[in-house]
């Protein structure tokens, strides 16, 4: 058997010792470095240095060690070329058959609270994704492995094929290549961030996602899709909810699902959000998780049917019980109570989710265009009706300002043109993605029906005319909250005046598009 050679050098020793033993079952000479050396000799596998090779000590505590010719040169050599075997042989260099190498924890490290620059700086690795590069730029000779998944796919190639065959090779040379361009993407996103004189935006943008899985279809049967994950993402997220139950979500499951989910985030109190195609058919809030969910359902009953619903408290027997009787296609909240998972295991098509509810949020949102990206901050805007100013010779009650503010955090929401109509902590009627802000409000307003009466009206951007208080006052509206900043402004005020009706400004507007 024909001896070749395997450079194993891994910060993940997940698998490794199994793998080596592997790899020198199928007469490969195993070579480590540092602690992966450690690992494999005291698991009793032969294993050679890397000082052995090169004849040059580890220096500089370690930051130099694979940095060599005799390293580089047996990765690199191209065993078709005569030229190449024969410096290999006048230089007295072996050549290197497989590299299995994963990186310094980039990402654990600076996923920590109280990582230091000079902590984060110490955990970038360089050796690593040099070989990495070279072996996978050299598939053709070399096997390259990244991913300790890999590892068994590779011996079973081995055990079968007596080689790892050239299509694998360049399969994982593919991995590599995206390995190293995620972690190189990481370093630089994260170190730009840390510059005190930077921007918010860094002028090259590399968005190193990790693909989670691949969907059935996109948005249409006919259109592929794929979920992946932020490498940064936190608890709390959708990336890292966890399935209870159910199908396999689809692109448009995840879509809403994420809707849902930053609606609910909005509330302290109990709250339950219904959603249909990324936007909310009922919101409500209440002084348990039941009330909450049975007020939102009862917001739009016909909506609701085959919707998303998120909630903020743990699901218990009750609300489960309740939510049963519908056709949903997606729960998710903070927990079930296992009398709750018992009811709802009965619909074994419904998916359950559950997730913390974050701690903060972070990160950037991103809208594709035709040949690029548009990049935003997030908008964490907190609503409070501290700087708020009433516009109007009547003031709101208690109830009114409660209502305002509960129905601006829902019209954030909501696509623009967005009116939500709300009446004690519960949508009544919602208007969404209209070209004009008076035919949003005509939408909410037939929605809410002779619910109307006494209700109040939010609006995501300023009124441009009166008649959309014209329409409000005749549906027996009482209350407006709005951003106000029209060059009219004064005419939606004049008209609420003449029918009694209370108006807020707020100052700040939520487009969403």
């Amino acid at each position: 058997m024909t001896t070749k050679l395997a450079l194993l050098s891994v910060s993940d020793k997940t698998g490794i010792v199994d793998f080596a033993r592997g790899l020198a079952a199928h007469g490969y000479t195993i070579v480590s470095t540092g602690g992966t050396q450690k690992t494999l000799a005291a698991a009793g596998v032969p294993v050679q240095s890397v000082t052995e090779i090169t004849g040059f000590p580890e220096i500089l505590d370690g930051r130099v060690k694979t940095l060599h010719p005799h390293i580089h040169g047996g990765i690199l050599a191209r065993r078709d070329l005569a030229s190449h075997r024969q410096q290999l042989a006048e230089h007295r260099i072996s050549a290197i058959d497989l590299v299995a190498v994963n990186l310094y924890p980039f990402a654990a490290t600076i996923a920590k609270a109280d990582v230091t620059l000079e902590q984060a700086i110490e955990n970038i690795d360089i050796g690593g994704p040099t070989m990495v590069r070279s072996a996978a730029k050299n598939y053709k000779h070399v096997t390259v492995v990244v991913n300790s998944a890999r590892y068994a796919d590779i011996l079973t190639e081995l055990q079968t094929k007596g080689a790892v065959s050239e299509a694998m090779r360049y399969q994982l040379a593919v991995e590599a290549f995206c390995h190293t361009a995620e972690y190189d993407a990481l370093i630089s996103g994260w170190l730009y961030q840390q510059s005190a004189e930077a921007p918010r935006f860094a002028p090259t943008l590399v968005l190193p996602f990790t693909k989670v899985q691949d969907l059935r279809y996109g948005e249409n049967p006919r259109q592929q899709a794929a979920f992946y994950r932020e490498p940064q993402a936190a608890a709390g997220t959708i990336a890292y909810a966890e399935q209870l139950q159910g199908k396999e979500l689809s692109f448009n499951n995840l879509n809403d699902l994420n809707a849902a989910w930053e609606m609910v985030q909005e509330f302290e109190e109990p709250a339950a959000v219904a959603v249909k195609h990324a936007n909310p058919c009922g919101i409500a809030v209440g002084q348990d998780i039941y009330t909450a969910y049975e007020r939102a359902y009862e917001a739009d009953p016909v909506s609701i049917f085959g919707g998303i619903v998120a909630l903020n408290r743990t699901v218990d027997a009750r609300t489960a019980k309740k939510m049963q009787e519908i056709f949903l296609e997606v729960i998710i909240a903070p927990d079930y109570a296992e009398e709750a998972l018992a009811i709802l295991a009965g619909k074994k098509d419904l998916r359950l989710l559950r997730s913390p509810l974050p701690e903060t949020r972070a990160g950037i949102d991103v809208k594709k265009v035709s040949g690029g990206l548009l990049v935003q901050t997030l908008d964490q805007e907190m609503i409070t009706p501290a700087a708020w100013q009433t516009v109007t010779e009547a003031a709101p009650t208690a109830q009114q300002l409660a209502d305002m503010v509960f129905g601006m955090k829902v019209v954030k929401h909501v696509k623009s043109n967005a009116i939500v109509l709300v009446k004690n902590g519960q949508t009544i009627g919602v208007g969404a993605g209209q070209m004009n802000r008076v035919g949003a409000a005509r939408i909410a307003i037939e929605q809410a029906g002779a619910k109307a009466a006494g209700s109040v009206l939010a609006s995501d951007a300023f009124f441009p005319f009166a008649d959309t208080v014209e329409a409000a006052a005749q549906a027996g509206v009482k209350a407006i909250v709005q951003p106000g900043g029209s060059l009219k402004d004064q005419d939606s005020i004049a008209a609420c005046n003449k029918h009694g009706l209370v108006m807020m400004f707020t100052g700040v507007r939520y487009f969403k598009h």
